[in-house]
């Protein structure tokens, strides 16, 4: 059985939680509950950058350099993965940035 420190929740947690799942509704990795990989759902992503984006606008000013450097580079990196997946995406598909 855990202990109380290893089921504590984390702001770090809490973001490599969102960010994984963002990860697999890009298709990166499978679905935790059906162990499939399903195809890209970029909507459900961009859902989750959003979030990630509201939470950064909603803490600024209020996190640890660690947590702050955490978040920065995970939104980034997202962002820049939801380039590259709507450019992928087929023909006449908007980009449009969360």
């Amino acid at each position: 059985m855990a202990d109380e420190h290893d089921l504590a929740v984390s702001f770090s947690g809490f973001v490599i939680s969102l960010t994984t799942t963002a990860a697999v509704h890009f298709g990166d990795y499978p679905d935790p509950v059906t162990g499939e990989t399903k195809a890209p759902n970029l909507e459900a992503a961009s859902q989750m950058i959003d979030i990630l984006a509201m939470l950064e606008a909603k803490t600024r000013g209020n996190l640890t350099a660690q947590e702050r450097s955490l978040l920065d580079q995970v939104l980034y990196d997202l962002r820049m993965r939801y380039v590259a997946a709507q450019q992928q995406a087929p023909s006449g598909s908007p980009i449009i940035l969360p």
